[in-house]
């Protein structure tokens, strides 16, 4: 039996979620305990879940695995891989964004903490921010995932436990009243009522001694108080309401009073300076590269550099340079690419962006990784290969050229014919198919762009042409008359991709291209089926009661004793002489609804599948305009949503309808044309994906492919073991047209064939191969054929399936295709593993015999900084190029009334603009924005991207500007650098250990680039720039410089350091090329050449930095750096704390023994200079130190000791060292009272206890401090 370990506070809400988990499981339910657990299994936080009794049984920890592993006992963890994948979303929702906050905004109305009441209204806002998300979300929907309580729902709901509580007033919650009204559901269900009991909602947020829950109490074994999550505070034995309330007051007034002294220390020594500096970072100067320099030809570098960064200036005139000497080729740098290559090859092809589209935030991910991981390979020595192409996006592109025509001319496809029409889509793409490219060249990506494809140039059709003709021949493809997804306005089947589910929770009016009122949708209909030759009746019920006009059964489960009678027995149809047969079949559920199901084969999925298995007749009541079809009068020719109403009111008249309810459903929205998918029954050419399927997911299982994340395989899996053929069929003009052939016989030997019949179709590459392939299968002349070619197109998923073999001539065997094919890498979003990833594998196995690359990486989706999802309507849909170039929010309003929104949704969407850029994008440039979406991408998270962080890039490239600007004048315009980057031996400490962390960001990013891990490799190399080499490298050598003309020594040392400083330099521009393409550019050529004559022309083609040349890490003098920087920062404080902003101090520094001694003194000129000391003098232990010093501890090996007689009051210092001697006496009284307490070491945990020796050691150590100090001030005095 389990055991789940819990804490008894009432408030504990991680503990709270494991014991509602457990109310969902009760077949297995565990013994549930409120000790800690045994300390044998090693587990230090509650809830805790042992399963098991043994000694080697596992034990699970933390609120969220134990509640999943309890969910999924109880079936409540998602039904499918889909909601599984959506209560794991909302499971991390509620750990990381919403946890947080709520505890910040409850615990101290809780007396947790000490009320700061700045930072509580900050989280406040916060969480209702938050909560405004997932007010959004829920409302459309009764529960977060699925039409019942999941985990989903319990990990949310108790993570807003608390403010619902203590906290969210009822203003609060009109704000949020979806949130409110599902939380209230929640609270109301059974399972929660067991273990909390009845949730009063709070009515005025103020201070609150939280009682303890009886409900909570039944389900435990014992209720000894523990400290735990929320309970934290309690560390002792439990106290009388008065008690708490009291300590509450003294923790509040306590935080007042230090609130009160920081603000005012804040105050004192906040630099004039720094007030003038602000407005900078508002007001960003824009600088412009204005020397005329033709397109191709190099930048000039000879000019002085502007006094601060401006992307402006930076991205000018580099990229058609870069274009015009063919780095971005593979050829560049070799004869062939069929020139042996030691270092490899790396070749990736671009995911095709559709030609209608324009850029959006997740397009630039994609591309900014890809270039990152391209450029870093080139960089390498590997021959390189990026290839671009763009995808002619069937369905996209003729609704827009349509709606053009419309717009324009007043003419439809069908006025000017499928050959004018066609013409027209080319036309279209020729004038405006290339903005697409534009964006990618701005995003500074490195394609070889004479090597750019599209889908219908004459070389892919080809191929698309011969993928289709081999596959048919193989009998992979067939001709079959299935349900597909069919768009009554595009008058198409449509891919499950082009279908959006959009979640009703009950009766919802929708609107309907073609229909002037909103639909109804959202309910369920029952009716009543009349048994033939009896007065019985069978009920039934539906969502789309039209379709009753085409049921030919009613279903029933065989083991239902409801209906036993009713076996064999026929019901009949209300409004035509139609019989219909009750057929038993185990896929009814009889706990729903009356246990009778309609069965319509030719209009649901589950039903066609009903009328396969029992032979029942499929009448197709709809035709391809969604107009009534095969149906009695007055229906005949009705349009479907009008029958709707028609047969809802024709049951009532005869009787036979019975009731209709509100039902949470999912309605198929087709996410071009906004129409309601209809399920259609339509002979379409399918591919038979079971084997195809089955050696892509051995492919992966056999370690041959792999993907990236590793979370993704279980999705990868379920998919291809389960995959279903694939229709390819679409119903439009533009697109390839499917090179197939409906074959008559001219001999009355050939009976005539029907179009669902595979055997009188065939394939070709022209009309004459398919005349003579029919005539040698039926066995007559060729002048007996007669053919129609198919009108349809192929879906565009089809020819996108072969783009990485297609791009290089296939099936003709080229020099590219040999050397790129199969590919290195492929590098996508997640949500096209099944679409374009699987049919790649699939299609590349099946047609080429090779896996088409070796590698796949998937990045996460990219969201708006509150996490919702890219949508115009919301107005969150940034174009990169505004974040490049900066925009107005009157120029994102303009934007929004030239799209093709309705008013009512622009409105929204301006409304959201406004409140997410009030003052519009600022300009960022491309740098900051790749930089960014890398620092961002985390495997297996959705990114959140908040424009201020990209705006926060920028100020980074600026500091990285003014660091080159300063440390090029430092080296002087007569510098050479040294031929190779090597140790002289003669480095200064502060050499050395900058050396050694420029070799650690080295190893970090090689790593972070081998392991796909971005944010690695982003804080790898801001880290070197920013707080190493600017913040301490830069400033400590200072004086070197200064000195540097004093005699030999000194211009000896400061060669050396020039040398170390210029390697920093280059080195770490290199490291950053990948990310930030243009500004290491713009620096780098800037730089001296350690070998002018055969050094590379550019960064990008300029060897990456490698671990095994920068191989000067040493752990030894990180560790002492990272000593003799905690000794500076307590010298800073120290400063701070009295307000030494200008005045220079002597600093006496007290060691605990020699070693640490000798380590002062070899650093004192660094700390002297960071520290902006006036002389740093180390002490041994037994050395007096001077009368009239502050103190501070710097670690256990160092205390500082600053000398302040002079240079303060002395007097104001006495007073605030006595104020804080006297709240330490308290705590250190309160400590040992507690600690004092007969019942202590058996009550309170030993983690616990060791934790309060430690505070009560600290506290004493720090308290003898004060009482020096005040000695030390006492004796200025």
């Amino acid at each position: 039996m389990a055991t789940l370990y819990v804490s008894p506070h009432p408030d504990d809400f991680r503990s709270l979620l494991a014991l509602i988990a457990v109310e969902f499981c009760p077949a297995s339910r565990p013994q549930i305990i409120t000790e800690d657990p045994p300390s044998s299994l090693n587990v230090r936080s509650r809830p805790a879940l042992r399963l098991g009794t043994g000694a080697s049984d596992s034990v699970l920890s933390g609120g969220s695995a134990v509640a999943w592993y309890l969910a999924s006992q109880g079936k409540r963890a998602g039904v499918d891989l889909k909601q599984q994948s959506q209560v794991w979303q909302w499971l991390s929702f509620a750990d990381n964004e919403l946890t947080p906050l709520s505890c910040a905004v409850a615990f101290p109305l809780m007396g947790v903490m000490g009320v700061d009441k700045k930072i509580q209204q900050n989280s406040r806002v916060e969480l209702m921010g938050v909560l405004k998300v997932l007010d959004q979300a829920l409302a459309p929907r009764t529960f977060l995932v699925g039409e019942s309580i999941t985990l989903a729902d319990m990990a949310v709901a108790t993570a807003v436990l608390l403010p619902f509580k203590y906290a969210l007033e009822p203003s609060d919650r009109k704000v949020i009243i979806n949130v409110t009204r599902w939380f209230t559901t929640c609270i109301n269900q059974p399972q929660f009522l067991a273990v909390l009991g009845e949730i009063p909602l709070c009515e005025r947020a103020v201070s609150v001694t939280p009682k303890t829950n009886a409900a909570v109490k039944t389900k435990t074994a014992q209720t000894t108080p523990v400290v735990d999550s929320a309970a934290d505070a309690a560390n002792g034995p439990p106290k009388t309401e008065a008690q708490l309330k009291k300590e509450a007051k003294k923790r509040e007034k306590l935080e007042k009073f230090q609130q009160k002294k920081e603000m005012e220390a804040k105050k004192k020594t906040q630099p004039a300076a720094e007030k003038k500096a602000k407005p900078e970072k508002k007001e960003l100067g824009v600088i412009t590269y204005s020397i005329p320099t033709p397109a191709g030809e190099k930048k000039d570098v000879v000019s002085s550099l502007p006094d601060s960064y401006s992307p402006q200036y930076v991205e000018a005139a580099w990229y058609t340079w870069w274009e015009r000497q063919g780095f971005f080729k593979p050829e560049y740098g070799r004869k062939s690419v069929s020139e042996k290559n030691p270092r490899g090859i790396f070749m990736m092809c671009i995911p095709p962006p559709n030609v209608t589209g324009s850029l959006h935030l997740g397009h630039a991910l994609t591309n900014a990784i890809q270039d990152c991981l391209t450029r870093w390979h080139r960089m390498r020595g590997e021959t390189t290969l990026w290839n671009p192409g763009c995808d002619h996006a069937g369905i996209a592109t003729q609704v827009v050229v349509e709606k053009k025509l419309m717009r324009e001319r007043g003419l439809s496809r069908h006025d000017l014919g499928r050959e004018n029409f066609i013409q027209e889509v080319w036309k279209w793409k020729n004038e405006k198919g290339d903005r697409i490219y534009h964006q990618l060249k701005k995003l500074g990506s490195s394609l070889d762009w004479d090597r750019a494809c599209f889908t219908m140039d004459p070389k892919l059709s080809y191929a698309v042409q011969e993928a289709f003709i081999r596959m048919h021949d193989d009998g992979v493809i067939y001709r079959s008359k299935r349900l597909v997804n069919w768009s009554c306005t595009l008058n198409s089947a449509i891919s499950d991709i082009e279908v959006d589910k959009k979640e009703l929770s009950g009766r919802t009016l929708l609107p309907v291209p073609g229909y002037k009122d909103k639909v109804e949708f959202g309910v369920l209909v029952s009716f009543a089926y009349k048994v033939e030759g009896s007065d019985e009746e069978v009920i039934v019920a539906t969502t789309r009661i039209e379709t009753m006009l085409g049921d030919t059964a009613v279903a029933v489960h065989p083991a239902d004793p409801r209906y036993q009678h009713l076996k064999g027995k026929m019901v009949l149809h209300p409004f035509c002489d139609r019989k219909m047969p009750i057929v038993l079949d185990d896929f009814v559920d009889m706990s729903f609804g009356t246990g009778a199901v309609k069965i319509t084969p030719a209009h649901d999925h589950n039903d066609y599948e009903v009328g396969e298995r029992h032979n029942l007749p499929f009448i197709n009541i709809l035709d391809e305009n969604g107009l009534l079809i095969n149906v009695p009068p007055p229906f005949l020719g009705m349009k479907r949503f009008e029958a709707r109403k028609a047969v809802l009111q024709a049951l009532k008249d005869r009787g036979h309808f019975k009731e209709i309810k509100d039902n949470p459903m999912v309605v198929p929205v087709c996410s071009r044309s906004k129409d309601i998918v209809e399920p259609l029954l339509k002979p379409q050419w399918y591919v038979n994906c079971r084997d195809m399927g089955r050696e892509a997911a051995d492919a992966v299982r056999e370690g041959r492919l792999k993907i990236i994340p590793d979370h993704h395989l279980k999705t990868w899996f379920n998919w291809m073991d389960n995959i279903k053929d694939w229709c390819i069929s679409r119903q439009l003009w533009w697109g390839h047209r499917i090179p197939a052939y409906f074959v008559t016989v001219n001999d009355p030997s050939v009976k005539p064939g029907e179009d669902m019949d595979g055997h009188y179709w065939v394939s070709g590459r022209s009309e004459a191969e398919a005349r003579e392939k029919a005539a040698k299968r039926f066995n007559v002349s060729v002048d007996k054929i007669t053919l129609r070619q198919d009108e349809d197109v192929l879906d565009t998923w089809f020819s996108s399936g072969i783009f990485p073999f297609s791009i290089f001539g296939w099936p003709n065997e080229t020099e590219d295709l040999n050397v790129f094919y199969p590919g290195t890498l492929l590098e996508t979003g997640h949500d096209i593993l099944f679409f374009w990833v699987a049919r790649m594998v699939m299609m590349g196995l099946k047609l080429t015999g090779k896996l088409p690359f070796k590698e796949v990486y998937l990045h996460a989706v990219v969201r708006d900084a509150h996490g919702r999802k890219m949508s115009k309507s919301l107005g969150n849909v940034i174009d990169p190029l505004d974040v490049i170039t900066g925009i107005s929010l009157e120029g994102l309003h303009a934007q929004l009334t030239d799209s093709n929104l309705d008013p009512v949704e622009v409105e929204k969407a301006k409304q959201g603009q406004k409140s997410d850029y009030p003052n519009g994008i600022p300009e960022c440039g491309t740098d900051a924005l790749r930089f960014a979406l890398c620092a961002y991408t985390s495997q297996g998270r959705d990114i959140n991207l908040d424009v201020n962080r990209i705006l926060g890039y920028r100020h980074f490239c600026n500091k990285l500007w003014n660091a080159v600007k300063f440390a090029m004048k430092t080296l002087g315009d007569n510098f050479v650098p040294l031929e190779k980057a090597q140790l002289s031996g003669e480095e200064s400490v502060s050499d050395r250990w900058i050396l050694s962390r420029l070799s650690a960001a080295v190893a970090l990013c090689d790593a972070g680039f081998k392991a796909y891990d971005f944010p690695a490799i982003t804080t790898a190399v801001y880290n070197f720039w920013l707080y190493e080499l600017c913040d301490v490298y830069l400033e400590s050598v200072k004086p070197v410089f200064s000195k540097a003309e004093d005699d030999g020594d000194s211009q000896r040392k400061a060669m050396v350091c020039r040398q170390t400083l210029y390697t920093c330099l280059e080195v770490g521009l290199r490291l950053l090329s990948p990310l930030m393409p243009f500004v290491t550019e713009e620096l780098y050529q800037r730089l001296p050449r350690r070998q002018p004559k055969s050094d590379p022309p550019s960064i990008c083609v300029t060897a990456y930095p490698d671990s095994k040349e920068f191989c000067w890490n040493s752990e030894e003098v990180d560790l002492s750096m990272e000593f003799i920087m905690t000794v500076v920062r307590t010298i800073r404080s120290l400063r701070a704390d009295y307000n030494l902003t200008k005045t220079k101090a002597d600093c006496y520094l007290q060691c605990i023994d020699s070693a640490t001694v000798s380590l002062v003194q070899k650093y004192s000129l660094q700390i002297q200079t960071l520290s902006y000391s006036q002389a740093v003098i180390p002490l041994t232990a037994s050395e007096p130190v001077p009368q009239g010093c502050a103190v501070a501890i710097a670690s256990d090996r160092c205390t500082v000791n600053l000398m302040l007689k002079g240079l303060i009051d002395v007097e104001k210092e006495v007073t605030k060292l006595l104020t804080k001697k006297g709240d330490l006496e308290k705590q250190l009284e309160k400590l040992k009272e507690k600690m004092a307490k007969s019942d202590y070491k058996e009550k309170v945990p030993v983690k616990v206890q060791e934790q309060d020796a430690e505070k009560l050691r600290q506290s004493q150590a720090e308290l003898e401090k004060v009482k020096e100090a005040i000695d030390n001030f006492r004796k200025m005095m």
